[in-house]
Parts: structure tokens; C-alpha cells; sequence
């Protein structure tokens, strides 16, 4: 099948090939178990819209990233049944790693694709960790009746491979027994506020190989406020990118998603904020 661009590019007015591309983008607007605030599914539009307000010229890099090559997918056809758009998913992030060796930033949606788009990166990565940056631990088997729940993201991954997460500020009574064992080790926000030794630990406790998912709410909401289940607490901007910088230039990072921007009307904070942060990892990964 073949991997068509958008029509609108992330940052880039003009069309690159694939092939030339350092960065490859996937929007990927599916919602479906969102439990309070709505809107995820408009979030990838909303993002790649603000990123032409984004400036080339990075001011912490120093670089023009953009002139490494992003290319732009056509959006994920989000429309099939639970079962098999999640089967499709990942049969199109298999085929996208197969094709190209641009490394990959999708936009979501709410957080349950990340159960689709961790498999692929696991089977070609035998030990592959995750950084899950969140405000919430996302270890239910099920919630509301849906295993592919955003509830639920990353847990099945969480069986198989190591799961760092930080962020985190808010544990289902039924997640309890998943935190802090096994193959998953949680930073709860409130115990984690020397940034310094946080950073120390995540370093220790990732493998050399990282996928990043990072759900916006991770972030205080003065940061990012388009979320559909904002937390008190959790990131300023600048601590955030520390943590990611530093995993960025330490470890192997061969995928990264961001999801559960909502945008919210007469307030385009999130869609933008989520423009820059993909576009300055992009920069701390070049």
C-alpha cells in the first residue's frame, strides 16, 4: 500500500519525497473510549495547522531542522470497528518502518493508539523500552467495557517490555498492582520533583533502545489546557524538554507519539505548544 502525503505538510510548505525525509509525521485523529473532554480526533489537523506558525529557525538548537526532510502522511482512515482499526494500525506502521527509514512522529488521537503503534517497534527492537510521559499510570486491562481503551495504553506493552513512566499523577485503585512492578517503574509526580535525580533514574532504568509517548496531560495544564482529562500539577515546558533532551542525546530513540491534544475553541495554546514540541525533538534528534 502505497504511503501518500498530505496535502498540508508538518512545518514544510512544500512536498518532499519519503525517501529524502529524515522525519516522517503520521496524524492519526481516532477517538472513540475518550471518557470526559472530547476532541482528540480533531487534534492532528489542529497541530499540523499550528505548525506553520512555528518558527524554522529553532532558538535551542540553533538549526533548521525542517531542512532535514518531514514528510507528512495522509491522515490514518480512523472510520473501521474498534477490533480492526486497531489490527490496521498496525499493519501500516509495519509497512511504514519497512519502507522507510525516517523516524516516526504520530500525531493522535487519544492515547489508546499507542497500543497499535508499539508492536511494530517491538518485534524489530528486542529490547525496547518505553518512556510514558502522562499524567496517568494508562494500566487498566479494561475501562468502560474497551480493552483498547485510552485508559488502558500502555499495558499490554507493559507485559512484554519495560515501561519508565513519569509524570504521573493520578492511579486507578484497579492499576495499583501494575505500578511500580514487573516490567514498569512510576515516577509519581509528587515523589519526583528533584528533576536532577529524576533524570538520573530515567536514564538508569531505560534501555539503550526508547520509544517516547507522551499524552499532552502529562504537562501542568497552563501548558497544555486542550486535554480531555487535565490533572493539577505535572510539567513546566522547560523541565519537560530537559528530561527529553537528555534522553534524546543518550539513548536510541526510534519512535515517538503525541496525543490527546483537544483543541479548544479561541485558544489555540495546545495544538501550538504540541507543534513546538515535535518540532524541538525533531531537533534534539537530529
Amino acid at each position: 500500500m502505497p504511503i501518500r502525503p498530505a496535502k498540508k505538510q508538518f512545518v514544510l510548505r512544500k512536498q518532499i519525497a519519503l525517501k529524502d525525509a529524515a522525519f516522517v509525521v503520521v496524524p492519526v485523529p481516532y477517538e472513540k473510549t475518550t471518557s470526559y473532554g472530547h476532541g482528540t480526533k480533531h487534534g492532528p489537523k489542529a497541530v499540523i495547522d499550528a505548525s506553520w506558525q512555528v518558527e524554522l529557525w529553532d532558538e535551542e538548537t540553533k538549526a533548521e531542522t525542517w531542512k532535514k526532510g518531514i514528510f507528512t502522511t495522509r491522515p490514518v482512515n480512523c472510520s473501521l470497528p474498534e477490533n480492526k482499526f486497531f489490527q490496521q494500525l498496525e499493519r501500516s506502521v509495519e509497512e511504514l518502518l519497512s519502507a522507510s527509514k525516517a523516524l516516526p512522529f504520530f500525531i493522535g488521537g487519544e492515547h489508546s493508539v499507542t497500543q497499535a503503534l508499539l508492536p511494530p517497534f517491538i518485534r524489530r527492537h528486542k529490547d525496547l523500552s518505553i518512556l510514558h510521559f502522562d499524567a496517568h499510570a494508562d494500566l487498566r486491562l479494561a475501562f468502560e467495557g474497551s480493552e483498547h481503551s485510552h485508559a488502558c495504553a500502555v499495558y499490554p506493552a507493559s507485559r512484554t517490555n519495560k515501561v519508565v513512566q513519569i509524570g504521573i499523577r493520578s492511579v486507578g485503585v484497579d492499576e495499583r498492582q501494575f505500578h511500580n512492578a514487573g516490567n514498569v517503574r512510576t515516577h509519581l509526580m509528587h515523589e519526583n520533583l528533584d528533576l536532577k535525580k529524576l533524570e538520573r533514574d530515567i536514564l538508569r532504568e531505560l534501555t539503550d533502545t526508547v520509544y517516547i509517548t507522551i499524552d499532552v496531560d502529562g504537562f501542568d495544564p497552563s501548558v497544555m489546557p486542550g486535554t480531555g482529562t487535565p490533572q493539577p500539577g505535572g510539567f513546566m515546558w522547560y523541565e519537560a524538554l530537559k528530561l527529553f533532551k537528555a534522553v534524546c542525546a543518550k539513548k536510541k530513540v526510534v519512535g515517538v507519539d503525541v496525543v490527546e491534544v483537544a483543541p479548544l475553541k479561541g485558544s489555540p495554546i495546545t495544538e501550538f505548544n504540541a507543534a513546538k514540541l515535535l518540532y524541538r525533538l525533531m531537533g534534539y534528534l537530529s
